[in-house]
């Protein structure tokens, strides 16, 4: 099976270099670093330390408090995070700086693997929530490298899939050293594949492990004082094709009963910031842009976040925050950042990505969902209009954060049997 899996992967590199080209037409960031894909990171990496694995955004952000953990516990141990996008890697070195290392994942091609493992040649593997690589997995084993599948979680969906190479996925989860899964439910579901109960951990989410920062709460504060210190705000953010059109029309109406609302509109993929700026002109609204860093204006409606690693900074000078991919079919984004800074959350019905974060939220009235623009507005009214209200939903959603937070400690445990001795 592993066999067939590598040959097709060779097969279709081709593909790959071509949809990468393409992709680089929008967002040039595709078109630089391939040999990283390949494994070729010689002097880019320290070795002899702790990689940790996060594919995309969602995964990175929700890995920043474990890095830090990591960087506070064992100070000595270099930490190289990789990422498969270029959001991602953004977002890595936005959040970590210097303080860690930063590559791309190569491709699971065993050439391209063992470079990797080559030049990192690290004591532990992380790779967050489930990626499951079936040469970098077998080669680790190989290497005697411990892997530990972090912040897990297993749909029903993904399971059936994964049943359908029972055997393969048995011999797989044999390899893996542990799985920290975020429920009981997704735990079930990996032993149900074959894992082994003493390779199981249920940790909970580490999604619930974010905090303001005082220096974050501090900066906020003189944002808001700049932008809007007399004025109410809303934040839309991680927006896909189809939802800032929505957005701006709920905005529209509601800048009819409060002229001095302004919009902070965040698109979740830097290629379309142009997009959002141009449908903010074209629909006639009063706008800048983030990246210019002017102040806005009595006059101007509308904030085009168009850069990275400030969402958490924004969420903090915003009344109440609409997070995105969930009016459109990609399953939502982390609606656990804008709860970080009490403020309440809206979302659309398309929360399969958050699926138990969001009916926690539900059930403690900490996040209201919305179907249309019509109904976006009519929400957002609701809350601007009576602070009880809104103060009632923001303190319920920063209570669900704090009830479900302890995943990290947790995890750190399980790690230290696979890491030198920690200062404690």
């Amino acid at each position: 099976m592993r066999t067939f899996y590598t040959a097709l992967l060779y097969l279709i590199q081709p593909l790959i270099w071509l949809r990468l080209w393409l992709r680089g037409r929008r967002a040039p960031a595709y078109r630089k670093r391939w040999a990283e894909r390949y494994g070729y990171c010689d002097g880019k990496v320290l070795p002899h330390g702790i990689v940790l694995h996060s594919v995309s955004v969602g995964e990175t952000l929700a890995a920043i408090p474990l890095v830090r953990a990591l960087r506070h516990c064992y100070p000595t141990l270099p930490i190289t995070v990789t990422t498969m996008t270029p959001t991602g890697s953004e977002r890595a070195q936005s959040a970590f700086g210097k303080d860690v290392q930063h590559v791309y994942l190569p491709y699971d091609l065993p050439g391209a693997i063992n470079r990797f493992l080559d030049n990192t040649k690290p004591k532990l593997m992380i790779i967050m929530e489930t990626e499951l690589w079936p040469n970098l997995i077998t080669l680790l084993h190989q290497r005697n490298i411990p892997l530990v599948i972090a912040n897990a979680r297993l749909s029903e969906r993904s399971a059936r899939g994964y049943k359908k190479i029972g055997k393969f996925m048995r011999q797989l989860l044999s390899r893996i050293t542990l799985i920290a899964a975020q429920n009981e439910d997704d735990g079930n579901r990996f032993i149900e594949l074959g894992l082994k109960r003493t390779q199981l951990a249920v940790t909970g989410s580490l999604k619930f492990d974010i905090s303001v920062t005082p220096e974050l709460a501090a900066r906020a504060v003189t944002l808001r004082r700049q932008w809007a210190p007399h004025r109410q705000v809303w934040i839309a953010t991680s927006t896909h094709e189809g939802e800032e059109r929505i957005v701006l029309e709920a905005h529209r109406n509601l800048l009819e009963h409060f002229p001095q609302l302004l919009l902070i509109l965040v698109p979740r993929h830097p290629e379309r910031f142009a997009a959002a700026s141009a449908m903010a002109q074209k629909g006639g609204f009063c706008y800048l842009t983030r990246s210019s860093g002017e102040i806005p204006s009595s006059s101007t409606q509308v904030v085009i976040g168009d850069t990275m690693g400030e969402l958490m900074l924004l969420y903090g000078i915003a009344d109440l925050a609409f997070v995105g991919g969930s009016l459109v079919e990609r399953g939502g984004h982390n609606p656990l950042e804008p709860a970080a800074h009490a403020i309440p959350v809206l979302m659309g019905p398309h929360t399969f990505n958050f699926k138990d974060i969001c009916a926690r939220l539900q059930a403690a009235d900490g996040l209201i969902t919305v179907t249309d623009a019509n109904n976006l507005a009519h929400e957002i009214a609701n809350l601007l209009n009576d602070e009880d209200y809104r103060l009632y939903y923001g303190r319920h959603a920063v209570e669900v954060l704090h009830q479900n937070q302890g995943a990290l400690q947790r995890l750190l445990q399980l790690l230290e049997p696979n890491l030198p001795q920690r200062n404690h």
